[in-house]
């Protein structure tokens, strides 16, 4: 556990090589977890393999399900520190970083604060946080599941008076998760668990489908994820979400054009659509973008093409080798 200042603590892992490549994974969410499978995607020998839990989330306390945590303590800006102090806590001078889903968004904005810092970065399932991806991941893509989103919509009408056309849905559910109603807040929690996992799933094999509403996250977790992703994506600022840099992460992209980047990213993600991932390629021309025909927001080959990449970069210093995709 790190102490990182507002009271809270960051719980960090590390694992291979103590003097192999440093290398960073982020995890989604906003208020995702930190799951072992992570580490398989770096060879144990060639590379230091660190996991962070994000403020809030996980074994990181306070939990943002409990009333101890304090939403403005836990922004984006919060979360470039608490990188920033981890990699100075180990010693290290300089990472690859990994990021997922939202952990991509992570990865970019921590890598404009710190651009020394940073060897270069993989990102799967790539997210930028901007206004028209969080509406669309929270309301546009319901057009698609039009049966599930109703039912998400239903518990948030019950718990807020939120109506369709008044305001944004996000809005009402980041309303509920930081008020002082236990009950909302749980039904609340298992309704955005089962939308997403609705929508999140597309593209995955069979053998790894959960059923809707059967999630394996403790219950305080789902609490603390719908929370955290709520709080995040209601921050609305101009063209700006979850406290992205002023004009969005696109607007400030080209300060990395020197760092090596690969994406790896899904056709079938209807979460996140292909075109965040194009959007970065044409402000980072020398990145790689690896689009995986068959699967969405995740699956078996693109964690293999992530593995390439690792693979490559701990040869090379860059991802020549990674191959596949568009």
């Amino acid at each position: 556990m790190l102490t990182v200042g507002d009271g809270h603590q960051v719980y960090w892992e590390s694992s291979g090589n103590p003097d192999g490549i440093p290398a960073l994974y982020l995890h989604g969410g906003p208020g995702g977890s930190l799951k072992p499978g992570y580490r398989r995607h770096f060879d144990p020998a060639a590379y230091r393999i660190i996991g962070l839990q994000q403020r809030g989330a996980g074994r990181s306390t306070p939990s943002a399900a409990s009333p101890a945590h304090r939403p403005e303590h836990n922004t984006t800006e919060h979360l470039v520190r608490d990188i920033e102090a981890l990699r100075a806590h180990l010693g290290i001078e300089s990472w690859l970083l990994a990021g997922v889903s939202w952990g991509s968004t992570l990865a970019l904005q921590y890598a404009l604060a710190h651009p020394g810092r940073v060897r270069g970065i993989v990102l799967v399932s790539v997210t930028t946080t901007s206004p028209a991806e969080v509406d669309w991941i929270t309301e546009g893509v319901g057009a698609l599941y039009p049966e599930a989103f109703q039912s998400l919509c239903d518990v948030v009408i019950t718990h807020s008076g939120w109506r369709p056309g008044q305001g944004r849905l996000i809005d009402a559910v980041a309303g509920v998760m930081t008020g002082d109603d236990a009950e909302a807040r749980l039904d609340l929690a298992l309704a955005w668990m089962a939308w997403e996992e609705t929508h999140i799933q597309i593209g995955l094999p069979v053998a790894q489908l959960r059923p809707v509403g059967l999630c394996e996250a403790p219950i305080e977790e789902q609490i603390a994820f719908t929370t955290l992703v709520s709080h995040y994506w209601s921050h609305h600022a101009g063209q700006a979400s979850g406290w992205v840099p002023d004009g969005g992460l696109a607007a400030h992209l080209q300060e990395l054009r020197g760092l090596p980047i690969c994406m790896i990213h899904g056709r079938r993600d209807v979460s996140d659509p292909v075109s965040t991932p194009w959007a970065v390629k044409r402000e980072l021309p020398a990145a790689q973008l690896h689009v995986v025909e068959s699967e969405g927001h995740g699956g078996p080959h693109m964690m293999e093409l992530w593995c390439r990449a690792a693979d490559s970069f701990a040869v090379t210093g860059t991802f020549a080798a990674v191959g596949g995709g568009a």
